[in-house]
Parts: C-alpha cells; sequence; structure tokens
C-alpha cells in the first residue's frame, strides 16, 4: 500500500489503495461475496518510527496498538474506494502466549538506528539486534491460531457488506492463566492469517493477490518454470524443497497449502490485476486437493 517508488505519504497511500479496489470492485461487480485482507508494513513502519522519535516525549505505545491504528486507518481508505455496502472491522488473532516465537524474536520492524539508540529502546523492554546496516528491534512472529472476531465478519457478509478485516495479520493477542485476553508485543504474518481468516469465514476461494502472475519453481535458475495447476500434495514436496523463499514467496505458498489442506476449496496466487481471471482458473498459480 505504498507508491510505485516506495513513497509512504498520505498521497501515496490513497492511490496505491485506490488502484488495487479496482480490480476488488469487478469481482463485487460480478457477484462475488469479498472479505478482504491486506498487508500494513510500511505503514506500521512509520508508527514504530515516530514512537522511536518521540520517546523521550511521549512514552511509545505498543505493537498492537499501531496494528490497531493501521487497521483502521488503510480500512478507510478502502472504504472511501469501494464507496459502497462495506464494513472495516478491527480484527485481534488469537495466538498461544506459549509459541516458540517469543522466546527467540526475530522478525526486524522499523529502522536501523546506532547502538546507543538501541541501548536507549531496550531500557523501555524492547528487543534489538545487530545488522549489518546497524541496530534494529524485532519481535516474534507467532503462528495464528483464530480469527476471533470471526463471527462479526461473516455476519456482515452474510448482509450483503463487503468487509475488510485481520489487516496486516490482524491485532495479536493471547489468554493470560485467567482466560482474559490482552495484546502482544508480534507480528503476525500476512498471508497466514489470511488462511486462517479465509477458513474461519468459510470462504470457498483463498485468493492471494501479489506483485508477480503466480508462484515459480526454481525461481532465479536457467529452470524456472510458472506454476499453474497444482495439487496440494505435489505443491507440499516443492515447498519442503526449498523452491520458494522465506521472505517473499513462501508465506504466500504456506498459506495457499494451508487453506486448501484444512478444507478450502482452491487456492490462488496471482497478480492483482489477475484476480478476476484467477477465480476461472485463467491465471496464476491454482493450488486444489
Amino acid at each position: 500500500m505504498t507508491g510505485p517508488d516506495g513513497g509512504a505519504s498520505p498521497g501515496d497511500q490513497r492511490r496505491a489503495v485506490e488502484q488495487a479496489v479496482r480490480h476488488v470492485a469487478a469481482l463485487i461487480a460480478e457477484g462475488h461475496q469479498v472479505t478482504l485482507t491486506h498487508g500494513n508494513g510500511p505503514q506500521v513502519g512509520n508508527l514504530i518510527l515516530k514512537n522511536q522519535l518521540a520517546a523521550h516525549v511521549v512514552p511509545p505505545v505498543p505493537l498492537d496498538w499501531c496494528g490497531a491504528q493501521t487497521q483502521a486507518t488503510i480500512g478507510t481508505l478502502v472504504l472511501n474506494a469501494l464507496d459502497g455496502r462495506a464494513a472495516v472491522v478491527v480484527t485481534r488473532t488469537l495466538v498461544d502466549p506459549a509459541d516458540p516465537a517469543f522466546q527467540d524474536p526475530v522478525k526486524p520492524i522499523g529502522r536501523y538506528f546506532s547502538e546507543a539508540e538501541a541501548r536507549r529502546f531496550e531500557e523501555l523492554g524492547q528487543t534489538w539486534r545487530r545488522f549489518d546496516r546497524g541496530w534494529r528491534r524485532v519481535v516474534a512472529s507467532p503462528e495464528p491460531l483464530e480469527i476471533l472476531d470471526a463471527p462479526a465478519i461473516t455476519a456482515l457478509v452474510a448482509a450483503g457488506f463487503t468487509v475488510v478485516a485481520a489487516g496486516g495479520g490482524g491485532v495479536p493477542v493471547a489468554r493470560d492463566a485467567g482466560g482474559r485476553l490482552g495484546g502482544v508485543e508480534a507480528v503476525i504474518d500476512k498471508d497466514l492469517a489470511a488462511a486462517v481468516l479465509a477458513r474461519d469465514v468459510r470462504a470457498t476461494v483463498l485468493v492471494i493477490a501479489t506483485d508477480v502472475p503466480g508462484a515459480v519453481v526454481g525461481f532465479g535458475t536457467a529452470q524456472a518454470r510458472p506454476l499453474g495447476a497444482v495439487t496440494a500434495a505435489e505443491l507440499r514436496v516443492l515447498h519442503a524443497a526449498g523452491h520458494f523463499a522465506g521472505g517473499s514467496m513462501g508465506p504466500k505458498v504456506e498459506a495457499a497449502l494451508r487453506f486448501v489442506e484444512q478444507g478450502g476449496d482452491r487456492s490462488v496466487i496471482t497478480s492483482l490485476e489477475n484476480i478476476g481471471a484467477a477465480l476461472t482458473g485463467e491465471s496464476g498459480t491454482v493450488v486444489r486437493k
């Protein structure tokens, strides 16, 4: 949700949303029921930077608050772009407080800082690690277990609304020993959360829109080939063999697999402009049982 050059000004973000939503609006016009989710990396990164720069004046807010704020902001842009019967649900995603990811936070977020600045933030309870370009904050990325607000989303869809939900993977929450819910300092992978969202709202198709026509086997090699129709079993073997990079296509492939393996009809990975053709099997990587 940024400009072609990575710009994240309000104008850049609004134009990016408007461009994306045109393709979604075409699906709605064709009669499809749509529940829409989105990423929020640049937006959360900007909020974190504001927190960091103003930490000596205003106490930084927790990461789950940043996620909730960006869900509402991007959701409002989508509502304005759709200009129809649509709704935004600020969505919570349940995680396990005992997830091993909390013991070894490795997901980098925000910008690079000097060691002295990193130490100052560590005094606020944050975890920082040294990278080639400097020090950067790292947080846990636990497995998404359940979309807690799926009943509200389902009710809105049944009432004819196009729903924007689970943006950025959702607001990560966990239950304490007494069963009480609370936000946690974590980032949930948006693709994996999309698969859980699709499962929990009983969607028939999960479409993962990205900036390439589909997954590629042997990417970057002379044997590279686009992957079209494939069974979940076949794709699981290719994924295990390391054909899909962890920081890019890997999570999308894993999300597509999980949805189908957990009972979904099919998953599709394709470019945003081809999502309509993907639903009819004419484009993208189509995963079935």
